[in-house]
């Protein structure tokens, strides 16, 4: 038997690298599904089975109201910034202020990022390039994908001298071959809350018990390194 999650894709290394110690205690294996969270909400609401549901605090808050999240099961994981990556071995850019960041999207050769309408960093990094004027200019090279994890991917493998990546901060640390500059600067940063609750549809019994290990003070330090603040 499995435990069904629809997860926004910041969760996913956090989720895998507890899902071994979650079914040595249950005896359930974790099938998940990870995606931007327009995609996972879309899923959610149209009926897709899930036991548990990782998405923004502020959705799962809606959908709680609504009666699709169990009432009191919602918790929050951890706060995830917005960030820039590079390939391992390439020169790290300046990002320290709003210009820096202005110049070095500029001067990037492609740049990596989820999906600017479904995806939470991607709507935040569509609204930044428009606030700096560089909508039309970068325009030619964006390199988009479904969601963050699958951005990064290809940016660590088939990315151009040059390129540089935008997403999640905890999908880039899950990510083989990419070093995480810093988040985006102050002036056009994102710190978003993720959180977990239980499906009002759950049919598993060990849903809240992931809830509380993905959130549980004997996860915190994990967490951390996840890049969950």
């Amino acid at each position: 038997m499995s435990l069904h999650v629809l997860s926004a894709g910041a969760a996913k290394g956090l989720v895998g690298d507890l899902a071994e110690r979650f079914t040595a205690a249950t005896g359930e294996a974790i099938d998940g599904v990870f995606s931007a969270v327009g995609a996972i909400r879309e899923r959610f609401e149209g009926g897709a089975p899930c036991d548990v549901v990782i998405l923004t605090a502020k959705q799962l808050a809606e959908l709680e109201a609504l009666g699709r999240v169990r009432a009191g099961t919602v918790v929050p994981i951890g706060t995830v910034q917005t960030a820039v990556a590079v390939p391992l071995g390439q020169p790290l850019p300046d990002i320290a202020t709003g210009e820096a960041f202005a110049a070095a999207i500029g001067a990037a050769s492609a740049i990596y990022m989820p999906d600017p309408f479904r995806s939470t960093a991607g709507i935040h990094l569509r609204n930044v390039f428009e606030k700096l004027g560089l909508a039309n200019a970068v325009a030619s090279r964006l390199r988009v994908f479904p969601n963050g994890e699958t951005a990064m991917r290809a940016l660590s493998t088939d990315a151009p001298a040059g390129g540089i990546g935008l997403t999640q901060a905890t999908e880039i640390l899950y990510t083989v071959g990419l070093v995480l500059v810093d988040p985006l600067p102050p002036d056009f940063g994102l710190a978003t809350v993720y959180a977990a609750g239980v499906s009002g549809t759950a049919a598993s019994t060990n849903a809240g018990a992931l809830v509380s290990m993905l959130t549980g003070v004997d996860s915190a330090s994990l967490r951390r390194r996840s890049g969950f603040g």
